[in-house]
């Protein structure tokens, strides 16, 4: 690809509007396209194609959040409790919420499966978790379901986690209670009878 035949971004420079940012896509598939490269043409169609999609679902889905009932005290709050919605403003680094809260958020989120939040190491993104209760029958695939609601969960609002290890839920410590029956009528002997008065 040679730089005299591509068009020169300025340095530091941003698409100024919609109409600017379409003529700068074309112009690049056109560049690919007359380079011969149909195959990476083909490709940067496809990728304007999912990113347009990507887009164009996250603001209609903000859009529906904001004309919610619900919304109507707090409409930030519907925004920032929706993944989608999260996601984009992550991507962007526009969420007004730090790592921490955003982590509670995805955590919150996981009904399904609930955990607790025992720490997270920001050096190594590695989120340490627990078990909120049992897993019932202990299968290993109801682990499984668990741990990927989480991560999904945590790839929309954290993405800065990029371990998530889980512990099992904590044994109870309380004794068994013992169940004290009642015996049969009858079981300990009948009472002596009163004696006859003549």
């Amino acid at each position: 690809m040679s730089a005299s035949t591509t068009t020169a971004r300025p340095p530091g420079g941003t698409a100024a509007n919609a109409e600017e940012a379409g003529r700068r896509v074309e112009e690049i598939i056109d560049h690919l396209t007359a380079q011969g490269d149909s195959e990476a043409a083909g490709a940067a169609e496809e990728l304007v194609r999912v990113l347009m999609d990507f887009y164009g679902t996250g603001l209609a889905r903000m859009v529906s959040l904001l004309e919610a009932p619900k919304s109507k005290g707090d409409p930030f709050a519907a925004l920032l409790d929706d993944a989608l919605v999260t996601s984009l403003l992550v991507l962007h680094d526009l969420h007004p919420e730090d790592t921490a809260a955003r982590i509670s958020r995805a955590l919150g989120s996981v009904r399904s499966h609930p955990v607790e939040l025992l720490s997270f190491d920001d050096a190594t993104g590695t989120l340490h978790l627990r078990s909120a209760e049992s897993s019932g029958c202990g299968c290993a695939s109801t682990a499984a379901a668990g741990r990927q609601e989480v991560e999904a969960a945590l790839s929309c609002f954290a993405p800065e986690v990029t371990t998530v290890e889980i512990e099992g839920a904590a044994s109870s410590q309380e004794p068994p209670l013992l169940q004290i029956s009642r015996p049969p009528s009858g079981a300990l002997g009948s009472a002596p009878a009163s004696p006859k008065t003549p």
